[in-house]
């Protein structure tokens, strides 16, 4: 005797299925539909991770210590956290390492800062090649001293055609920098006659913008206790998951990184969306009767 009829039906993972109550619904040639209620899961590791490095100074203060130890303490941060990203198949990974208005602090603490990349630069080269990770910086690195662009030129080209992950250092950034850096690119393409204005969109907008060259971003990370995005990824972040995190950098470490991404996978990601309801066609669907 016939009966409810059930369906299966082949869906990416990250979608699942529910039936809606009073689903079974007649057209007018007679075909019967069932509607379902279908729910985009987040995938289980955010493909894009930024993440806004706050608490150095703070860490070191606390401990009566002078703030580029803090600095020192938050770079063996970056190495756990990357290390980590990689082992959970992050594709991506932007760390804001130095603002745009970073350089306003004390000359002592810009230069323990810029020395320090250098020694971090140096010292992950190997590991970088090692591990299939690709190094590359956004933000406008000519302000940087010269002895720090050539180390970061020399690795940048030494990674490029490496694909496991792509580490971006944000340095001398800022997200509204990066915009106006975008228009007047945009504009130079203009006047040069490479590119019709009334062509200019979203596409074009976007080609223009280095930090979206691996994607937008899934996830943006805040620790430090703070609950700003302090000018970071203006444009990629525009759809991120916001995580904050009361940790000071230099204590952030994998199990941190593991409850930012547990947090993430509770999250609906609608980008502005409803939940949809399809309908789905018999004549679509495998049935069975029951």
């Amino acid at each position: 005797m016939k009966g409810r009829r059930q369906f299966h039906v082949k869906r990416p993972f990250t979608d699942r299925l529910e039936p809606s109550a009073g689903s079974r619904l007649k057209s007018n040639s007679g075909v019967v539909a069932r509607c379902v209620t279908v729910t985009t899961l987040p995938p289980p590791v955010p493909a894009h991770v930024a993440i806004i490095m706050d608490g150095n100074g703070r860490w070191a203060e606390r401990r009566g210590l002078p703030r580029p130890l803090g600095h020192r303490e938050g770079s063996e941060a970056v190495r756990r956290v990357t290390r980590a990203c990689r082992r959970k198949g992050v594709h991506a990974l932007t760390l804001f390492a130095f603002s745009e208005q970073n350089w306003q602090r004390s000359r002592g603490e810009v230069d323990a800062l810029m020395e320090l990349l250098c020694e971090f630069l140096l010292s992950e080269r190997a590991e970088l090649i090692e591990n299939d990770i690709k190094l590359r910086a956004v933000g406008r690195v000519h302000r940087l001293p010269e002895r720090v662009r050539r180390v970061l030129a020399e690795i940048e080209r030494d990674t490029s055609d490496l694909s496991r992950m792509t580490l971006t250092l944000a340095l001398s950034y800022g997200g509204r920098e990066e915009i106006v850096d975008a228009v007047r690119e945009l504009a130079t393409r203009v006047r040069e006659g490479r590119l019709d204005a009334s062509a200019i969109d979203e596409s074009a907008v976007r080609s223009a913008l280095p930090s979206v060259d691996v994607g937008d971003v899934d996830l943006l990370i805040r620790t430090g206790g703070e609950q700003r995005i302090s000018n970071f990824m203006l444009f990629g972040a525009a759809y991120a998951e916001l995580y904050f995190s009361e940790q000071l950098w230099p204590d952030f470490g994998d199990a941190d990184l593991t409850r930012a991404f547990d947090a993430f996978r509770a999250r609906d990601r609608r980008f502005g969306r409803t939940t949809p309801t399809v309908s789905l066609d018999e004549s679509m669907v495998p049935l069975v009767h029951v």
